[in-house]
């Protein structure tokens, strides 16, 4: 008697078996899962196709990682590469051929004037053990503990990471004002918004200075500032380059080493290779990781070698040699500056954004929509008395929903998480960014509808 095979699981329940899976197995620290149901089994550049057979366009790119999108030729070329010849796949800091591909790579993109006197630590694998790094460099090169940082910031999830973020209560951190146009905490805006959280910085930093043995003005002395040229999580809000380039000015009139936070703004991603190049500043350190390893897991700090002062053996990590990200990072990097693709992202994101922006003359709802390049902010807003009005997180919240069933995944930040964000890869097409916004309009538009109806129910009841 002949045996029948079973069948095999349809899509949507193989799916849908994973997904509850997770949930019972996996922490409730889960962040993107929560909100975006997809299992990924393939993709490609833009595209994701998920274990139901659905496709989708992907605009969150790994949280930024992904600056040529989903598995790219290049970049699965130079890990086949490393993968076929033979060569170690771990070393901690060994030099390789591949790791000095990577770094001759890296300096090649940096700001002349910074690569001249600049070395490179490599941390890792994550983003905020750079960040930690980072603090830990200046902390040691002045002697000084003190570490000023801005409101609404967001430098990774490991303690040092997150005293420097928005709402940490690190005394050894000094909080100041990040100028938000939309959201101005002088309630000015515009340029005499960006003014006024100088010269709060500036009277600060001097104060300190005056009197440095003043404990009780609460103001310790700095080690350093450590800054986003344009706030990712906190919103994608872009720094004026007027204002960073007085924070610059500020600090090396007070020899306060400048950190500048590169890890979702680097590699092309606001139109210029490194965000910092927009105002022309050259930082002491700049923070490093995401794109630069090609979808891979490597962070490094790049730094003013004047600040070397660690002796061997300081914040080492055992997987800060991960080769195969060292091989598609150094392709990404090649990719991105012979092909212009930070260019590119200058040309496709004002686009993207003149669309964007066309949307909040029919849509009340639309606050803000800001960005650079392909790091684009829409800010949704309860219709209510007062300027700004406040932020929507259950619409934003809606409107993501209303995005993954038009088969679009962005993500959410901000204030209260009432920024939907897209991060498109950098090699989007026109075709492709025309899709992404058409998409995003009829999710907006469906949620704004849902939710009227939802408003008038509740006022006949």
């Amino acid at each position: 008697m002949a045996v029948t095979e079973p069948a095999p699981a349809a899509p949507t329940v193989v799916h849908e078996g994973i997904l509850r899976r997770q949930s019972l197995r996996e922490s409730a620290a889960r962040t993107y899962a929560r909100s975006l149901p997809v299992v990924p089994v393939r993709a490609r550049g833009l595209t994701i196709e998920a274990a139901d057979g659905r496709r989708y366009l992907d605009c969150l790119s790994g949280a930024g990682a992904l600056a040529l999108g989903h598995n790219h030729p290049v970049v699965l070329e130079a890990i086949r590469k490393v993968l076929d010849s033979g060569a170690p796949l771990h070393v901690p800091d060994l030099a390789t051929p591949v790791q000095d591909a990577f770094t001759t790579e890296l300096f090649a993109t940096l700001p002349r004037r910074f690569a001249e006197n600049a070395r490179v630590r490599f941390c890792g694998p994550a983003a905020t053990d750079a960040v930690e790094a980072a603090v830990e460099l200046v902390r040691t090169a002045t002697g000084r503990d003190g570490l000023l940082a801005f409101t609404g910031a967001h430098h990774g999830t490991t303690a040092g990471a997150l005293a420097a973020s928005g709402g940490a209560q690190d005394v050894r951190v000094t909080r100041l004002p990040y100028p938000y146009d939309y959201r101005c905490p002088f309630g000015v805006g515009g340029e005499r918004g960006g003014e006024l959280a100088a010269r709060w910085t500036e009277n600060l930093i001097a104060d300190a200075a005056d009197d440095p043995d003043d404990l009780d003005g609460g103001v310790p002395s700095f080690a350093g500032m450590i800054l986003e040229p344009v706030q990712g999580e906190g919103g994608v809000i872009p720094a004026p380059d007027t204002w960073l380039r007085r924070m610059r000015a500020l600090t090396a009139d007070r020899s306060i080493p400048l950190i500048a936070d590169e890890i979702q703004t680097g590699v092309g991603r606001t139109g210029t290779f490194w965000a910092v190049e927009h105002s022309g500043i050259v930082p002491d350190v700049m923070v490093l990781s995401k794109a630069i390893g090609g979808s891979l897991p490597l962070a490094a700090i790049v730094y003013d070698s004047d600040l070397e002062s660690r002796p061997p053996g300081g914040r080492t990590v055992t997987y800060r040699g991960n080769q195969l990200a060292m091989a598609a990072g150094a392709a990404t990097l090649a990719y991105v500056r012979r092909n212009k693709l930070a260019d590119r992202a200058a040309l496709l994101g004002a686009r993207m954004l003149g669309r964007l922006q066309g949307l909040a003359a029919s849509h009340h709802c639309v606050g803000d929509v800001r960005g650079r390049g392909l790091m684009i902010g829409v800010e949704l807003v309860a219709p209510a008395a007062g300027d700004p009005a406040p932020p929507a997180p259950l619409l934003a919240a809606a409107v993501q929903r209303e995005c993954l069933s038009r088969g679009l995944i962005v993500g959410l930040g901000g204030r209260r998480s009432a920024v939907v964000r897209l991060l498109p890869p950098l090699t989007l097409t026109d075709e492709q960014a025309g899709a992404v916004v058409d998409r995003f309009a009829d999710a907006l538009a469906a949620a704004e509808r849902a939710a009227l109806r939802r408003s008038e129910a509740g006022l006949s009841h």
